[in-house]
């Protein structure tokens, strides 16, 4: 399992003490200046656990290698008893089930064994936090002081000088195909500790390239600042101080990057000095030649701006949110015999599953779906008059055959309907029908099988509550809402069908009333439109579903029913959410929907 900390480690390199047997800030000669990369001795670990918790998890499975110039010196693995079971799903997931680990020895024998094996080292980990998390808690329970690890962290690391047009993102697995890994990770602990070595040796070429030879040069790359974004510090003057957006232009005046900031003028400046450690900053700063700026009322404002301007101009350096129109949909045809057909345009009025953020999870949303729903999945329209051959589907049972006329209209509407439930309401059809095959693909032996049956189910969940929490906020006419300010005013938001309409701001002390008033007589009109964001990007109306559910929010007025099913997929998506072992994924927003009218005081 791999879950990102909250705390952030700079940059990927954390010395947590001097080197054995060094001073710290003593430097007997010119070759203690810097110790070269090729010179240490790495150790690169990964973990399996029973959990995201270091606190109340414990590891399963450790898998180690050393390494020194590029060659491999030793490996260590095993498994670990921990004191509790193994969740199922937890099984599923790495494959390490309660029978494999009922022989292995505990964490109190482990322990010691892996604390000699890194003796001298410097660990390296994928998302280091978290492996080192885990071992410092063992080490506690074991009774050793906290160790003293100097580190590096693979993902960080890859995140400042990988470019998103070689890889979408920094994961493990993407990273070992980037650098021709000759282990493909697999959730288990050696195999993943093998392609982060190879992620780490190709690492290390690239920094080569950008002349960082040595740990300390590691250490300070991100810190270092050009003379030419020195002399562009100009660009932050005269720029506003409370929040909005800004926008770094070129020569031509194209939009090369947009942010937002509570205060602009601040943010703008760390652009200019060692706090903006990633590289492709730098490079947009050599470009720009002016930064404008667009104040907003709050926060929320701002970054609604600052979504609606990605969007609009496509700025090269901003790597999310620049194309809302690539959202994929799975959308269920009107038609005698509906269908799932994936769709980028959701703006027809019928039901719709998603957005989703790429095609392939999607498809496996609607493997999850018609695993469970025996809806058809040939192409092209059926009459209920005219009749064809059906296919093999039907003969395996996962299909009525509605297309020889052994299901008619009325007996095909009932899978439709379930379709609809599962989508709109409850999940749990879809959920039981998964866990069933998981259980099975699990009891012969079939991991692998069975994880790829997991992500189907959780990308189905997840789809299916983002949808459910899209769709009851996009049915609001009209929504005010007050957020309290640290000084004890009120930022006011007016919101119609999704969309932020109007923002404005309520001194301390000063009578709210009219300014809610002002705010909805001025708000821009929204027109009713079908589809699951019709009026509004996906990204603008999740953003202000969170701030609503922000602390201290409060409804002003509330035009409609503001709720969702008490069993629905919001419930379902946080129970599944620590299910992926992606090492950069975002946990679910937490829905807690607003149901009554709470006035200003």
């Amino acid at each position: 399992m791999r879950q990102d900390p909250a705390t952030t480690v700079s940059p990927g390199l954390t010395r947590d003490a001097a080197p054995p047997g060094e001073r710290p800030g003593r430097q007997a000669s010119l070759d203690d200046l810097g110790r070269p990369l090729a010179d240490l001795t790495f150790v690169v670990v990964d973990l399996e656990t029973t959990g995201t918790s270091a606190e109340t998890s414990e590891i399963t499975e450790i898998g180690a290698v050393r390494v020194r110039g590029g060659e491999v010196l030793a490996e260590m693995s095993t498994l670990v008893r921990p004191s509790r079971g193994i969740p199922p799903m937890i099984s599923v997931l790495t494959g390490i089930t309660e029978m494999m680990v009922a022989s292995a020895p505990s964490e109190a024998e482990v322990v010691p064994t892996f604390l000699e094996f890194a003796r001298g080292a410097v660990l390296v980990a994928h998302n280091a936090p978290f492996d080192l998390g885990f071992l410092r808690a063992a080490a506690a329970r074991c009774g050793y002081p906290p160790p003293a690890w100097e580190h590096l962290d693979t993902l960080r690391i890859a995140r400042r000088i990988i470019s998103r047009d070689e890889t979408p993102d920094c994961r493990l697995g993407s990273l070992a195909r980037l650098f021709r890994s000759t282990t493909e990770p697999n959730h288990r602990a050696l195999s993943d500790a093998r392609a982060t070595v190879d992620v780490l040796h190709g690492l290390f070429e690239r920094l080569g390239n950008l002349g960082v030879h040595t740990l300390e040069e590691l250490h300070d790359h991100s810190a270092r600042v050009s003379p030419a974004q020195r002399r562009k510090r100009h660009l932050a003057d005269g720029l506003p101080t409370g929040p909005g957006v800004y926008v770094f232009r070129d020569a031509d005046g194209r939009a090369l990057y947009v942010g937002t900031s509570r205060s602009i003028r601040s943010r703008v400046r760390t652009y200019f000095t060692a706090s903006e450690p990633r590289t492709r900053m730098a490079e947009m700063v050599a470009l720009a030649e002016r930064v404008d700026a667009i104040g907003c009322a709050h926060t929320l404002e701002a970054q609604v701006r600052e979504l609606r301007l990605i969007a609009e101009n496509k700025p090269p350096y901003n790597r999310r949110s620049r194309f809302p129109e690539r959202a994929v949909y799975l959308r269920l045809t009107d038609e005698p015999f509906p269908r799932l057909s994936r769709v980028r345009d959701a703006r027809q009025d019928t039901t719709y599953l998603g957005p989703f953020g790429s095609v392939r999870e999607a498809d496996d949303a609607a493997d999850a779906l018609l695993a469970a729903v025996p809806l058809r999945q040939c192409s092209g329209r059926l009459s209920a008059r005219r009749t064809r051959p059906a296919c093999a589907l039907a003969d395996l049972g996962r299909c009525g055959a509605p297309c020889d006329g052994r299901e008619d209209v009325p007996a095909y509407a009932r899978h439709v309907a379930r379709a609809q439930a599962a989508i709109t309401g409850d999940p749990a059809p879809v959920i039981a029908a998964s866990t069933r095959r998981m259980d099975r693909l699990s009891g012969e032996g079939r991991y692998e099988e069975a994880g790829v049956e997991r992500d189907r189910m959780v990308a189905f969940v997840r789809a299916a509550a983002r949808g459910q929490r899209l769709a009851e906020l996009t049915r609001i006419t009209e929504l005010v809402a007050a957020a309290p300010r640290a000084d004890a005013g009120w930022d006011l938001a007016v919101v119609r069908r999704g969309r932020l309409v109007s923002a404005l701001t309520v001194e301390p002390g000063v009578d709210p009333r009219p300014w809610v008033d002002a705010a909805v007589a001025s708000a821009e009109t929204v027109r009713p439109q079908p589809g699951p964001a019709p009026c509004a990007s996906v990204a603008e109306t999740e953003r202000i579903a969170s701030w609503l559910d922000g602390a201290g929010v409060r409804l002003v007025r509330l035009d409609g029913e503001w709720s969702w099913p008490a069993a629905g997929a919001a419930r379902a998506a946080r129970r599944y959410a620590e299910l992926s072992h992606a090492r950069d994924e975002v946990p679910l927003p937490t829905a807690r929907p607003g149901t009554g009218h709470r006035p200003l005081r």
